[in-house]
């Protein structure tokens, strides 16, 4: 048996969801990617144009039960294999959804702050390889953008579009890679090669996810990033925010040159709204790699 979730991050792609549980669907194959879709224009007026309209929405979490896909495969088990395996005994069986625990996000943490991680996982290699396959057809502009999996036999994807302003991919993108996947792992799992009893979520990074210094900025270098830095002050280290533009990179000194974003946290609250001063515009901020903590996309831009 295999669960599907796709979620798909809208506008700001912020993660919280604005349902209070998510969608379920039981008891059917996997149930097609036209009629999730059908449900965003299924919503009532109120959340269509009010509160949630198109400025507004943030996530809303697509999840579907199947048993297996169409395309029944039942070849001969070898029990001596050591790749082969029963769902009961690697896996425990599914019946709700795994929600992630919300900690803060760290780079290479397999969520927000990409990387691959197996949680000692003796299948997520040969779970990661069948991705990376289904993601080929995609192209360059596709990447992996973090990959997890679950010792409760829960596997995370978040698929990162490199071209896109928050790296995130269309709709279509991620209920195509989502239904070619989960095609693949229930071919896995009818061979054997990984456990049977597996969930999936496919999602896209969101604007929240962790920016890495020095290896992303040039790709946002266009857009306001909201910085977390330390820097000395009378021999203390003080930990300080600001919302910058990345100007240039030092690679020579493992350093990053930050200017001022014309933005309202950093005009003055007297000037009324006037855009920032000659002094605050020529301002300039070298930070070596090291001093950095942590950097995200600015969203009220």
């Amino acid at each position: 048996m295999m669960i599907s979730r796709l979620s798909s991050k809208f506008n700001f792609f912020l993660r919280n969801p604005f349902f209070p549980t998510p969608l379920y669907h039981h008891n059917h194959r996997f149930l097609t990617i036209i009629q999730q879709k059908q449900a965003l224009h299924n919503l009532p007026n109120g959340l269509k144009n009010g509160p949630f309209s198109k400025n507004h929405i943030s996530v809303l979490p697509l999840r579907c039960l199947s048993s297996n896909s169409s395309e029944e495969i039942t070849p001969e088990r070898n029990e001596n294999d050591p790749l082969h395996y029963e769902t009961i005994e690697d896996v425990e069986p599914i019946d709700l959804w795994e929600e992630e625990e919300e900690v803060e996000p760290e780079i290479g943490d397999g969520g927000d702050g990409g990387g691959i991680v197996f949680q000692s996982c003796s299948w997520g290699e040969q779970a990661l390889s069948i991705a990376r396959d289904v993601l080929l057809p995609f192209g360059d502009d596709m990447e992996l953008y973090s990959f997890k999996t679950s010792p409760h036999g829960y596997i995370y994807v978040r698929l990162d579009k490199l071209p896109n302003n928050f790296g995130c991919p269309s709709m279509d993108e991620m209920e195509e890679f989502s239904r070619q996947y989960k095609k693949r792992l229930d071919e896995a799992g009818a061979l054997g090669k990984i456990p049977e009893d597996l969930a999936l979520e496919v999602s896209s990074p969101g604007a929240e996810r962790l920016i890495k210094v020095p290896d992303d900025l040039s790709r946002f270098k266009d857009r306001p990033m909201r910085v977390s830095y330390i820097e000395e002050m009378n021999s203390r280290k003080v930990e300080k925010n600001g919302i910058f533009f990345m100007e240039s990179i030092d690679a020579e000194s493992g350093s990053c040159i930050w200017k001022l974003a014309d933005v309202k946290e950093n005009r003055d609250p007297t000037s009324k709204g006037r855009p920032l001063s000659r002094k605050q515009k020529d301002w300039r901020l070298k930070l070596p790699y090291a001093m950095v903590k942590k950097v995200t996309l600015y969203l009220n831009y």
